[in-house]
């Protein structure tokens, strides 16, 4: 559900906004810093935490073996909440080892009703977390709970602050008008890599900046350069650049202006965590098995979704559409008289849907990180190992990667119309439930009935795009699992070109699923002729990715590589994997990918944020993602010819999805002191129901979008700037959704940072 869709039904989730509106509010909590000599109000614990509290913090040492959250309670009494009025609720908290917290807003009897939740798995850095909310009953003794069980060690939670605003503009208050005014890569900058930041200053004079380690110590300082207003945050900004300080460590900030920036690393092993991250998202995402917690992680177990079982009969015997819903989306009667057995692949986005569009782009580029570090990695990336992700199939033989993505590709191949057929072997265009569920909701208690959607070329060219390069990499470890796909590659090639106008119309997003309509698929029969050259070295795939417009035409456009226009993924595989491509051919490749590259790099050093996306109208849906593959054009650059000003530039760009942004949130989950973490999703909802596993670390947020195409977007964001078109909470599917197609670039540029030097 990663594009713009017509949404009917979905559910209202509460959590928190994230572009600052200036707004009075009262406070109900007594003493939000800590600044007293003792803890102000009724603060209390269960007996198996020791309480150690200091001006600046309350803090306690939690007892270890502890089997639920509500095990170990530090709590406060007293609240007072009127039915209908709008709160939110602000914590800073750490905890050193890492340990479960969940904050909760709720009944101070039994059955604790809860009114907000932030459940969050703490680190040694200070996290700022946020949610709004919207009472739902009149309390004169709520309460506020902080549940810290669960954990078998012990481990120290640290309360930093503590707020509760009340009010009816407290929902606008957050932790985004809580940020410093220096943004910062809130993660890591690499020791010989730029390190920039940029300050939100409207004074037009240069100011003193310091580097101060975790120590306190000034280990650098400077002056900043002003920029003035830059027009895609309508900000006035300086920025500083402090890439000549190379020592590694963790806990730095910049200090200038009398702000003080959130903590940040210097290491060259960031990545390699992210990378991991990035790619595990997909398999808690995975439909047709159960997500065990022993390998996905506390709270994300879960029983397999959309099998052949009550209260559905999921996906392993599933019709197509009924002929009279297909007249009203296809103007034709279309359906069929077979049942398929497409249970496996993964859930698209933030909803049940299966679309076979994005199941061909995101296996593609989850193959690419594969492929990428084959012909570049040097032979020792970690991402060619059987032992990089916690899987069921780790430890068979298989890189953990090409098991994965396996997953998607076996549900592509078996969305196929079988020989004998109308529209044989053709991939059917989606798979999904007949109308919208309501959420929150785990995939195996989903009630609605599962359909499949009319085949449609672009899904046709999608399967044989990734099932030929899937064939091309998993030829050397299982022989004929990759002739099984190299064979349905060719064959949904061949039925492409007997079809190649059948399109799934707008029409068909209004029916419990996304139409993702593409009438242009002269970019899908290039990406597709060309793997299949690849894989093949026939002469005949490489003539027919020569006849079309996008051999020689433009494919790298501002608004980055898409679902919608894979022309660029394909001139990027043209560039970079080893073929028999004649040597003009791919020296005019190579140079089309160069002089991408160099444009990008162009944008870049005009933004004051220090990225690489300036589309023409505004950020799109899905911004994060277009800019992110932007940055693997400019690593493919890198690759292909060792200039290092590539690197340094993909470097500086990550700096934008990891803080270094208008807003100064990072835009992945779990990284950074403050990022987002209410993205839409039927089943990742913690912040509507505590019960639900947060979205996972290493998820990607879809991030800020001009188009405003959800009703809490507009309500919320009308007017505002390209970078602040974007908002954490779970109802603005438009700007805050997680997706396949967008977590697989993320996995590519995060395997490349943590490999490339």
């Amino acid at each position: 559900m990663s594009h713009p869709k017509a949404m009917i039904g979905l559910l209202a989730l509460l959590a928190s906004p994230a572009v600052p509106i200036a707004a009075p509010a009262a406070e109900l909590l007594p003493d939000p810093a800590f600044t007293q000599s003792a803890p102000a109000g009724d603060w209390w614990h269960t007996s198996n935490i020791t309480f150690d509290y200091r001006p600046g913090a309350l803090c306690g040492v939690v007892e270890g073996g502890t089997a639920e959250p509500w095990d170990a309670i530090v709590g406060l009494n007293g609240i007072g909440l009127t039915r209908g009025e709008q709160y939110r609720l602000s914590v800073t908290a750490s905890g050193s080892p890492d340990g479960p917290m969940r904050a909760l807003v709720q009944k101070a009897s039994e059955p604790w009703t809860p009114e907000a939740a932030i459940v969050r798995r703490l680190s040694a850095d200070q996290q700022v977390l946020s949610e709004a909310f919207t009472a739902g009953e009149t309390r004169d003794q709520a309460q506020l709970v902080f549940q810290l069980g669960g954990s078998d060690t012990a481990w120290r939670f640290c309360l930093h602050s503590a707020s509760l605003l009340s009010g009816p503009d407290a929902a606008a208050e957050g932790a985004v008008s809580d940020a410093s005014a220096i943004r910062v890569n809130q993660t890591a900058y690499f020791p010989d890599g730029p390190k920039r930041a940029t300050m939100v200053h409207d004074g037009g004079s240069r100011l003193d900046w310091s580097l101060v380690s975790a120590s306190g110590e000034t280990v650098a300082s400077g002056k900043s350069t002003p920029y003035g207003f830059d027009a895609s945050s309508e900000l006035v900004v300086q920025t500083i650049d402090f890439s000549d300080f190379t020592k590694p460590g963790d806990g730095y900030r910049l200090v200038a202006g009398g702000e003080t920036s959130p903590p940040f690393s210097i290491s060259a092993d960031a990545y390699a965590a992210l990378r991991s991250d990035a790619l595990s998202y997909f398999y808690k995402v995975r439909s047709g098995i159960e997500i065990l917690e022993d390998l996905a992680g506390a709270g994300y177990g879960r029983p397999a979704g959309h099998l052949g079982k009550s209260p559905n009969r999921g996906d392993t015997a599933v019709g197509c559409l009924d002929t009279r819903t297909a007249r009203k989306i296809y103007g034709e009667a279309w359906s069929c008289g077979y049942r398929l057995d497409v249970a496996g692949g993964w859930y698209d986005a933030g909803d049940f849907g299966k679309y076979v569009v994005n199941g061909g782009i995101a296996p593609a580029q989850l193959l690419g990180v594969y492929e990428r570090a084959l012909n570049f990695g040097g032979g020792s990336s970690p991402a060619l190992a059987d032992s990089l992700l916690i899987i069921p199939e780790a430890g068979n033989g298989i890189p953990d990667i090409l098991d994965e993505a396996r997953w998607e590709l076996d549900f592509l191949m078996s969305m196929t119309v079988p020989e004998g057929e109308p529209h044989a072997g053709m991939a059917h265009h989606k798979v999904h439930g007949t109308g919208w569920p309501s959420g929150p909701l785990l995939p195996h208690r989903d009630r609605e009935a599962r359909v499949l959607h009319r085949p449609s070329t672009a899904a046709t060219l999608n399967l044989a795009a990734a099932a030929a390069q899937g064939a091309r990499l998993f030829a050397q470890v299982d022989k004929a699992y990759a002739d099984r796909l190299l064979a349905s590659a060719i064959r949904a090639y061949q039925a492409a070109e007997a079809k190649p106008a059948l399109f799934a119309p707008y029409t068909d997003g209004s029916h419990g699923g996304g139409d993702y309509q593409d009438d242009d698929v002269s970019d899908e029969f290039y990406w597709a002729a060309s793997e299949l050259y690849l894989t093949t070295g026939d002469a005949a795939w490489l003539n027919r990715a020569k006849a079309s417009p996008h051999w020689s035409g433009r494919v790298f456009h501002p608004e980055g590589i898409s679902w919608r226009a894979v022309a660029g993924l394909a001139r990027i595989q043209l560039a970079s994997v080893p073929s028999s491509l004649p040597e003009r051919d791919l020296r005019e490749t190579r140079a089309s990918v160069t002089k991408a590259a160099d444009a990008y790099l162009e944008v870049q050093q005009q933004e004051a944020f220090g990225f690489m996306y300036r589309p023409d109208n505004g950020f799109g849906w899905g911004s994060n993602q277009s800019l992110i593959q932007n940055m693997i054009v400019v690593a493919t650059a890198y690759d292909i010819t060792g200039d290092r000003r590539y690197l340094q530039a993909v470097r500086e760009s990550m700096d934008y999805i990891l803080g270094r942004n208008a807003l100064g949130i990072s835009y992945v989950t779990g990284y950074g002191t403050t990022y987002a973490q209410n993205q839409f999703s039927y089943m990742f909802a913690a912040s509507t129901d505590p019960s639900f596993p947060p979205p996972p670390k290493g998820a990607l947020a879809g991030g800020p979008n001009s188009g405003l195409a959800d009703d809490y977007a507009i309500s919320k964001l009308e007017g505002c700037a390209p970078q602040a078109c974007y908002v954490d909470d779970s109802r603005s599917f438009s700007t805050n959704e997680i997706a396949i197609n967008w977590n697989a670039p993320l996995a590519w540029i995060a395997s490349f940072l943590a490999d490339a030097r």
